[in-house]
């Protein structure tokens, strides 16, 4: 798979487009216009979200007066064609970090795995705005700056949050194998608590909607020095402080790389455990998939791989997606960040001294600034 079809695969992939786009017509044109792409996208995908009659779809577009009806611009609707004709009439600059850091932070805050896809998500979809947006696609593939998407774990420079908001840096860490002990037992409890739930996935019953393991999670440094998972949260509390450490690599870590659907979908034949009960309903409502799940059982992963990674390129492509394992089973990349790696064994050191980070609104660009 080239990566302008790897961005396109999956819905962040294709919402990081939709985004970037956006965000270059803002920078060309920073006034609103109605015959603005971002207008037609605002439109659009209100008619097209599952959520339209809240009023809290269109307030943080538009309207922050709570009223029961969407205001008159969005009553208009705009169709997915007119959303592709007005997307190739926006000139794409150059590509630079900064942007593509901007748009991958949207990308990955808008993630919801326990709702139906968002209007934006489902416009991005349709087949002619798909269909444009590999211009972007492949204006973005041949940048320099997207290259780093597709590499392994980056051995120097990786980082671990060991506190957010208000919260004391951490300063006990619990061993990885009390750890993953400790999940995996939760998700037995779980499981065997889910069975009493209808069986019908349409019922509204949510669960524990995530497939990451609670052991620590690090990336790497960007080009401006800050940690990649300060920037790229999905389902963020919108935490404005935080503290990092670094950590260090084991010598001869075997990390297993997770650079797309099949690599995932391997893991989890080789190390199953089934959450079909707990999954179900949620997981249902985000791929439209009706059927048994299953996730990788990371007990039993830690007795072979010292960690996983998910390649920029290879979240981008499957997160959110319903990934085939067998006749029977499928998964879901969720709750997983850009580029994280998830330690399933302890690391070789983690350093002493916290670094701690405070987001800076003040500025033009707002940025994660060091304390």
């Amino acid at each position: 798979m080239s990566t302008a079809d790897a961005l396109l695969a999956g819905p962040r992939g294709r919402r990081m487009l939709l985004d970037y786009v956006m965000d270059a017509e803002q920078i060309r044109r920073p006034a609103q216009h109605d015959d603005s792409f971002r207008s037609a996208i605002v439109r659009a995908s209100h008619h097209l979200d599952p959520e339209r009659d809240s009023s809290v779809t269109y307030s943080r577009v538009t309207d922050e007066s709570g009223a029961q009806e969407p205001p008159e611009p969005l009553r208009a609707v705009v169709t997915a064609d007119e959303v592709a004709h007005r997307l190739s009439q926006v000139p794409l600059p150059e590509v630079t970090e900064v942007a593509l850091r901007s748009a991958l932070s949207a990308a990955t805050g808008s993630a919801r795995y326990w709702q139906d896809p968002d209007g934006e998500d489902v416009l991005a979809a349709t087949e002619p705005v798909r269909q444009e947006l590999r211009r972007v696609a492949e204006h973005i593939a041949r940048s320099p700056h997207s290259q780093w998407w597709t590499t392994p774990l980056a051995e120097t420079d990786q980082w671990v949050i060991v506190s957010r908001g208000d919260d004391s840096p951490d300063t006990f860490e619990p061993a990885a194998t009390e750890l993953l002990s400790d999940w995996y037992e939760s998700n037995l409890e779980w499981e065997a608590r889910a069975a009493d739930r209808p069986t019908d996935p349409t019922a509204n019953v949510s669960g524990r909607w995530w497939s990451n393991p609670s052991v620590r999670c690090s990336t790497r440094t960007l080009f401006d020095g800050t940690p990649a998972e300060l920037w790229f949260v999905e389902d963020s509390m919108g935490w404005e402080r935080i503290a990092v450490r670094a950590v260090g690599t084991p010598a001869g870590a075997r990390i297993y790389e997770i650079d797309g659907a099949p690599a995932w979908a391997e893991l989890c034949r080789r190390f199953p455990l089934e959450v079909t009960g707990e999954k179900r309903h949620d997981w249902y409502r985000t791929t439209g998939r009706s059927g048994r799940w299953v996730i990788p059982n990371w007990q039993l992963v830690a007795e072979t791989y010292t960690g996983v990674h998910l390649t920029v390129m290879g979240y981008l492509a499957a997160a959110g997606t319903a990934i085939g394992v067998d006749d029977e089973m499928a998964s879901v990349i969720a709750g997983w960040s850009p580029d994280a790696t998830y330690w399933l064994t302890d690391p070789d050191r983690l350093g002493d001294e916290s670094r701690t980070w405070v987001f800076d609104y003040s500025r033009e660009q707002p940025e994660w600034i060091e304390s």
